[in-house]
């Protein structure tokens, strides 16, 4: 033993431990775990080529050693041993000496807990692994770089397979999650356009190489080159940089850039982008390495060609969407009307969702909101012909059961196998009358003017598109199936229509998105626009997975004087009663409307009227009488008869001709307007102004 020891001069025998270790470059540590601070041996700073006033005493200080990445993955595996209550965990890191080369290591600590099992302290070691056999070092780190990376390339393509947008993907590629682990400091993803190269994304701000927005695919540029040849380009060092690519240096130069790779993506047998990764580390790619990048490569591929084939479809079918609805609002005396579309935001689906307003004359407009089933460009395209459809039975003057009626004839004839909600209502601004019909849709939200709000319920049909049971009665322009629901909408009221993308929440939670809109309609601000940007914000810029159509009407001025409500009686045939009845009620309500003096003329108007529908037209009519905007007292009298009247010349002795020369004669104005099947005849008279 004594002879040993003699032949080996300076080292005892046997070694002391402190000997044995620092020989093999096994350095120890010793980490307090309360007050974060650690203590690392001479040996342990040798391994990591640290200087003593280099190392600040704390885990922090370890920083400038380590390889991009290898920080969060070490603080990971310490964290799942605490977490699971173990006493030991070990782990192979990359560290940069300080002449910028990379080397392997290895960390093994044991954990100190207390009674309780509260983890206070870790004592380790910390060696040099470039030797390790079949582990990572100089030997075994292509096992261990091959299992990181191609997780990585794992993680990243399973979350690329949820990307639908350009803008997904870039989000994936900018996560340091996601890429960084690559040992990466800067990824940039380029789309190519045309001629050119655009540049969409970058990652780990600081680190970023703006080689100009946009690149000429003929430039000379890695990424180009890349685009060009359809094929890698690896770049081993600063010297490798500088002289392949001039026009890039510069950007390199200050930064702490050693390596990069330019990868196309190619998808269908060409490029549509390329990505660039850049290092800190030297040298150049392992044959595995270019395997699992190029492998990460062709996951991006697929992933933004899926992507801008989506936006192109997206795109075409939004704009489309946005060609069929109306391009402006006409504006409407005596209400105020604000309308919005918005497109669903989650997956960028589009729909068919829509809205319209509708001139009627006379003080009368209709408004419509509907939603088409599907999201798509066919949704779309039926969308737009639907609304132009039923606006058109609108205009013609069919009445608004008759009008959806037709209108879902209309859809099912198309034999699109889709369906359609809408809610079609019609408002009289002279009486305030509200005529409302529903088909399958949400019941309209109305905020009277002293604030308080409720859901109409309004009597519902079938959705459009839907066949109704056969029986009795049930032809398509007949109106059976669609009634109409009548209230009165007093001046200052406000009426809401919308699609449920508003009121549809994450899990399909609706009550709650009705609740929200009926807290917001209630306490939200009279002004139309305020209000409809205020149920915008209940879903938010995000949106929901639905698209939305919104549309609020706000009655104007006020009250009508007492007395000034509107007038309507049925003419049966073969009443005598009913004449004389509407005679009476006419006289009572011009008196009331302040004109007695002209009572006369607007009776024997109206009776001349009420003459021509029984006696010329079957099945009777009906007679109404209101106000009109301008003040005006209107009579009218509807019928079942399409054949227009007109004037003539009686002869002396003639019976009959005489009864629309009369009513031109008395009446400021008159007129016919079509009414669906039938027509209505008027007359409007101006109050004489007040004597004395």
């Amino acid at each position: 033993m004594e002879q040993r020891g003699e032949t080996a001069p300076g080292f005892d025998w046997p070694a002391r431990p402190d000997t044995s270790l620092a020989l093999n470059r096994m350095g120890t540590f010793d980490w307090d775990l309360d007050s974060g601070q650690m203590h690392l041996d001479d040996t342990a700073l040798e391994v990591l080529d640290l200087r003593p006033d280099e190392f600040s005493g704390t885990p922090d200080g370890l920083r400038a050693r380590l390889v991009s990445g290898e920080e969060a993955r070490i603080d990971a595996r310490v964290a799942q041993a605490l977490k699971e209550g173990r006493s030991h965990y070990g782990a192979y890191f990359r560290s940069r000496r300080r002449d910028g080369s990379a080397g392997w290591n290895h960390i093994q600590g044991h954990i100190l807990r207390d009674p309780n099992g509260r983890p206070y302290r870790i004592i380790g070691i910390l060696r040099d692994a470039a030797h390790d056999p079949g582990e990572p070092g100089a030997d075994g780190a292509h096992a261990e770089g091959r299992r990181r990376m191609t997780g990585v390339v794992e993680r990243t393509t399973a979350i690329l397979a949820h990307a639908r947008t350009v803008n997904d993907v870039t989000d994936v590629l900018k996560d340091p999650e996601a890429l960084g682990h690559l040992g990466a400091v800067s990824v940039m993803l380029g789309v190519v356009d045309g001629g050119r190269i655009h540049l969409v994304a970058e990652g780990r701000l600081g680190s970023y190489v703006p080689e100009i927005e946009y690149t000429r695919i003929d430039a000379r540029f890695p990424m180009s080159e890349a685009v060009r040849r359809l094929s890698p380009v690896f770049i081993a060092s600063r010297d490798d940089f500088r002289e392949r690519y001039p026009l890039l240096w510069p950007y390199i130069e200050p930064l702490d850039v050693r390596s990069g790779v330019y990868l196309p993506l190619i998808a269908q047998g060409r490029a549509i982008g390329a990505l660039g990764l850049l290092y800190t580390r030297p040298g150049d790619f392992t044959a595995e390495e270019r395997n699992v990048l190029m492998a990460l490569g062709s996951g991006i591929a697929q992933s933004l060609q899926r992507a801008i084939l989506f936006e192109q479809e997206h795109d075409l079918a939004e704009g489309l969407q946005r060609a069929m609805l109306p391009r402006r609002i006409p504006d409407v005396a005596g209400v105020r009307i604000a309308v919005r579309y918005r497109a669903a935001r989650i997956g960028r689906d589009i729909g068919g969702d829509w809205y319209d307003v509708i001139p009627l004359g006379d003080g009368r407009v209709g408004v419509m909101i509907g939603d088409v089933e599907g999201h798509d460009t066919d949704a779309a395209a039926v969308m737009g012909q639907l609304r132009i459809a039923l606006r058109a039975y609108v205009a013609e003057g069919h009445t608004p059961g008759t009008a959806m009626a037709r209108a879902s004839a209309f859809l099912r004839e198309l034999e699109t196998e889709r369906f359609a909600t809408c809610t079609y209502a019609e408002v009289d601004l002279n009486s305030g009358t509200l005529s409302m019909v529903r088909a399958g849709h949400l019941d309209p939200v109305l905020r009277r003017g002293d604030g308080s709000a409720h859901r109409v319920q309004v009597a519902g049909g079938l959705p459009l598109g839907l066949r109704p049971a056969d029986g009795p009665g049930a032809s398509p322009g007949s109106g059976t199936g669609y009634p109409v629901t009548a209230l009165d909408l007093h001046p200052g009221d406000t009426l809401v229509l919308c699609t449920d993308g508003l009121t549809e929440r994450p899990g399909g939670d609706s009550e709650t998105g009705m609740r929200e809109l009926m807290d917001a309609v209630r306490d939200g601000p009279a002004d139309v626009e305020e209000l409809a940007d205020v149920l915008c914000d209940l879903i938010g810029d995000a949106g929901g997975g639905d698209d939305m159509a919104l549309l609020v009407l706000r009655r104007r001025g006020t009250p009508a004087p007492r007395g000034g409500g509107p007038l309507r009686h049925r003419l049966d045939p073969g009443d005598p009663v009913a004449p004389a009845h509407a005679r009476h009620l006419i006289r009572a309500a011009s008196e009331a409307w302040g004109a007695r003096d002209r009572s006369d003329e607007i009776v024997l108007a109206a009776d001349e009227l009420m003459t021509n529908a029984l006696v010329h037209t079957d099945g009777g009519g009906v007679v109404g009488m209101r106000r009109t905007v301008d003040g005006r007292i209107r009579v009218e009298v509807e019928d079942s008869s399409s054949a227009l009247p007109y004037r003539r010349e009686a002869g002396e002795w003639a019976m009959s001709g005489r009864g629309l020369l009369l009513v031109d004669g008395l009446a400021d104005a008159w007129g016919v307007e079509p009414r669906g099947g039938g027509k209505c005849v008027w007359a409007e008279f101006a109050p004489s102004p007040p004597t004395g």
